[in-house]
Formats: C-alpha cells, sequence, structure tokens
C-alpha cells in the first residue's frame, strides 16, 4: 500500500466519504448568500420557536421568547465571535494577518462558550425589563439552544472547516479547500459528531424536564454539563491549530471547567429551591400552563350555548312549568291537611 500522507489519505481508499460543498455562497445578483449565515439563521429560529412552545408551557405568554431574543442573539453573536478571536487571535494580528479579517464573520469562527455567556447577558437585560426571573427563561430555551448549536454547526460543512483527524471510514468528510494551509484529503467529520451530540443533548434535556419536573435554572445547567461531555471528545479529534495546557487543548479545559460549574449549580439549586417555578411571568399563573385544554373546554361550551338541540331546548322549557306544577301540588296538600 502506498504511504500515506499526513493530513491526507490514500486516495485508493475513499470508497464512501461526505462530500463537501464546491462553494459555501452563492450570489443572487450583487447579494452574497453564504450557507454559514444561512444556518446561523436557521438554527436562531428553531430555537426561538421552541423556546416559545416550552414558555408557554410554563405559563408564558406567545412573544416573551422572541421579544427577550432580539437581546439575547446579537449578544450571542457578539460573544461568540470575541471569544474566537481572542483565543485564536494569531489569525487576525500575526505577521501577514489582516486585522480587518476578525470581523468577517461569514467566514466562520463563533466560538460556543462566548455566545452562551454573552448571550446570557443578553438574555438577562431583557428579562429585567420584563420583570421575568432568567433561570426560567432559560429552562424553556436550554433544548432549543442545542437544537440551534446542531442546525449552525453545519455552517462548518459549507465553509470546508471544523474537521478532525484522517480517516478511510465511509462518514469521513472529503475536504477539497487547500485555504490556510489546508491538505485535500478525507477527514473526521467532527462537525457532524458534535451536530448529532447537540440533537441528543436537546432530547435529553425535554425527557429529563417533564420526567423530573426541572425548574430554576436546573434544565439549563443539564444542557450545558451534557454539551460540555460531547465537545470534551469531538476536541480530541481535531487537528486544527490550538492553544494547549498541560498537553490539552484549550477548549477541553474550558469544557471540564464549564461542566464542573454547571453540575454545582444544578446540585446546589436542587437542594435550595427544589421543583419548578409557580409563575415565570407576571400577570400570567401557573395554573394557566393547560391554556390550550382551557381553550378547548372554553369553545366546546360556547358551541353548545349556540347550537343546542331543539330537543334540549324543549327540555329546558318544560322546566319551569314541571317546578310550578309541583309547587300547586304542594301547596295543595298543605291546604287539605289545614283543613
Amino acid at each position: 500500500m502506498r504511504p500515506v500522507r499526513h493530513g491526507s489519505v490514500d486516495p485508493a481508499m475513499e470508497l464512501a466519504f461526505i462530500p463537501s460543498p464546491s462553494r459555501g455562497v452563492l450570489y443572487l445578483g450583487p447579494i452574497p448568500l453564504r450557507g454559514y449565515a444561512f444556518c446561523i439563521i436557521i438554527g436562531v429560529f428553531v430555537g426561538v420557536w421552541l423556546g416559545n412552545k416550552r414558555w408557554i408551557a410554563r405559563g408564558g405568554r406567545a412573544g416573551t421568547v422572541a421579544d427577550i431574543a432580539v437581546w439575547a442573539v446579537p449578544f450571542g453573536l457578539v460573544g461568540g465571535r470575541l471569544y474566537h478571536v481572542i483565543t485564536d487571535y494569531e489569525l487576525y494580528f500575526s505577521e501577514g494577518r489582516d486585522w480587518v479579517d476578525a470581523f468577517k464573520v461569514w467566514e466562520g469562527g463563533l466560538g460556543i462558550w462566548g455566545a452562551i455567556a454573552l448571550g446570557a447577558l443578553g438574555a438577562w437585560i431583557g428579562c429585567r425589563r420584563r420583570g421575568i426571573p432568567l433561570p426560567a427563561y432559560a429552562d424553556a430555551l436550554a433544548p432549543g439552544i442545542a437544537l440551534a448549536q446542531a442546525i449552525g454547526r453545519w455552517g462548518n460543512w459549507f465553509n470546508q472547516e471544523l474537521y478532525g483527524k484522517a480517516t478511510d471510514l465511509p462518514w469521513a468528510v472529503k475536504i477539497t479547500s487547500s485555504t490556510d494551509g489546508r491538505v485535500p484529503g478525507t477527514y473526521q467529520p467532527t462537525f457532524l459528531y458534535e451536530s448529532l451530540w447537540c440533537v441528543g443533548v436537546a432530547f435529553l434535556v425535554i425527557w429529563a424536564d417533564r420526567r423530573f419536573k426541572l425548574g430554576h435554572g436546573r434544565a439549563f445547567a443539564l444542557y450545558v454539563a451534557s454539551y460540555c461531555v460531547g465537545r470534551a471528545w469531538i476536541e480530541y479529534l481535531r487537528v486544527d491549530d490550538a492553544h494547549h495546557i498541560l498537553g490539552l487543548r484549550l477548549n477541553d479545559w474550558t469544557a471540564l471547567v464549564v461542566f464542573l460549574l454547571a453540575v454545582t449549580y444544578f446540585v446546589i439549586s436542587a437542594k435550595k429551591r427544589p421543583g419548578r417555578e409557580e409563575v415565570v411571568e407576571p400577570g400570567v399563573s401557573a395554573e394557566e400552563t393547560d391554556g390550550d385544554e382551557k381553550a378547548d373546554g372554553d369553545e366546546k361550551a360556547g358551541a353548545a350555548d349556540e347550537g343546542d338541540s331543539p330537543e334540549a331546548k324543549e327540555k329546558a322549557a318544560e322546566e319551569p312549568e314541571k317546578s310550578e306544577s309541583e309547587e300547586d301540588a304542594k301547596d295543595g296538600a298543605e291546604s287539605a291537611k289545614k283543613s
């Protein structure tokens, strides 16, 4: 067998693979339509949609999640970009690099750690303006964030980035771009692994929330801890340049620290504030969480009032007459008794 170059796989072994798109941008006239941006936008919409459904189920109003997302999403995008630029500053500020590229978000590079941190700050501002507890909002949004990440990771596929070690697995991703020193070949599709992991995290949080009635931020903490576990082993497969501390990639250390913080919060919160919030939004009580059933009941009652059958109306008309005849009989019996 011919020797395999570092970072590539022998072409004879490339029997099956996931093809990469020939380009990550299409042009609608002068307007560029970028696959990376589309994935981020679709992910945001899915996250807000699911978060809205969960928020209503917890007793909140429709539209509140989207209103607060107006604050959270821009903050999250800025935070994600800042984390990436700071931790990979050589890509933008070293010799031969153009610092203006740090603002080109569409070329890829959003760190989830910074996105969650600054996104939480934006959400806190939005929640404070509405008088809503941030932990309850975070719980409602948690699985939606995981799904948004799952969709957003496909933006890395469009940009031919975030792949792992060279491999001949049938689900390997084929890299054709040679940008930034990339060597064409087939590699571990770590973007796909993380996408699938995030889908699993979303279902885990939904199941656990229904089963154990998680509240006060514990559903969000479960999402964070679960994501960190997956991110740790996915980082191990990656081959892109990264800062290392004691032999581990920086993101591995970040995942470890954030995991411990999430688990600690989960345990302390469960002891101090068990159960779930009774009221998550001012003016809307927890008893209204069955609003759909109540609405169905009101509709049925209204239909009964408007569409009573003739027999029902006739029966209702006879009831007064029946009660009057019973009263006459009762009066007659009392008179006979007196006489």
